[in-house]
């Protein structure tokens, strides 16, 4: 049977592939919300406190990193700033979705934004530029594909690390989900020399700042990569044109 392509797609197997394209990030995800679930009750929230912290802030890494810091004791206004720079990442995930599904109704834009999180965004973009020719009715239904088993397991994962508690041994190791979901999602990106440049300068930076009070030294690292990224681009693009 010959392969579907973007002109005989339709709207249910593009939702399909999402679904297929974002199960495994499954394997990562539920020990990750469980992760967060266990650790938001041994830092004093209560179960209902601890859902309603994922179903507000909905983004693992910033809500990581706001519960860091108020183990830390840190001041709320850097607990806030914090969780605000790791997230920033997310508005240029939505300038680099916004040629693809810019143009959906306001209702469907407004329930992305909200979703878009880094799985979302990873498989979304390679696919989309995998099949441009997709529509926009298209490209919504496979992202919520992709979201479609991830988002769910994220709330009863972290529902269920908050029940059960300290009750988790450590030889679990839960912890693994987080730089495993990080390099499945990241590796596939490193598509180009300034990617690379950008997160070699990150993972130096961060490994150099490590001292840094309130975690603070990974903001640094993640700003400077991607103002690196950023003048590498520009410098391979300059190259290319001709004198």
């Amino acid at each position: 049977m010959p392969s579907t392509t973007p002109k005989t797609r339709t709207r249910a197997s593009a939702y399909w592939k999402g679904l297929a394209d974002g199960a495994p990030f499954l394997l990562v995800v539920m020990p990750f919300a469980t992760l967060f679930g266990v650790l938001a009750t041994e830092a004093g929230l209560n179960v209902l406190e601890t859902l309603l912290f994922s179903a507000m802030v909905f983004a693992g890494a910033a809500q990581f990193t706001a519960l860091q810091l108020m183990q830390e004791n840190a001041p709320t206004l850097v607990v806030l700033a914090s969780a605000l720079a790791v997230n920033l990442r997310v508005a240029m995930y939505s300038a680099a979705l916004t040629p693809w599904i810019g143009a959906a109704p306001l209702w469907q834009r407004a329930i992305a934004a909200y979703f878009i999180v880094d799985q979302s965004y990873a498989c979304s973009v390679m696919q989309f530029e995998k099949e441009p020719g997709m529509t926009i009715p298209q490209r919504m239904a496979y992202f919520i594909g992709v979201l479609t088993f991830i988002v769910p397991l994220w709330y009863i994962c972290t529902g269920f690390g908050a029940v059960v508690g300290t009750q988790i041994p450590d030889s679990w190791a839960l912890d693994f989900a987080l730089p495993i979901t990080f390099l499945a999602m990241v590796a596939p990106m490193l598509r180009s020399a300034p990617h690379v440049i950008a997160a070699l300068v990150g993972i130096v930076v961060s490994l150099l700042a490590a001292g840094v009070p309130y975690s603070l030294g990974l903001i640094i690292a993640g700003t400077l990569g991607m103002i690196t990224g950023a003048r590498a681009e520009q410098w391979f693009e300059a190259r290319k044109v001709p004198r």
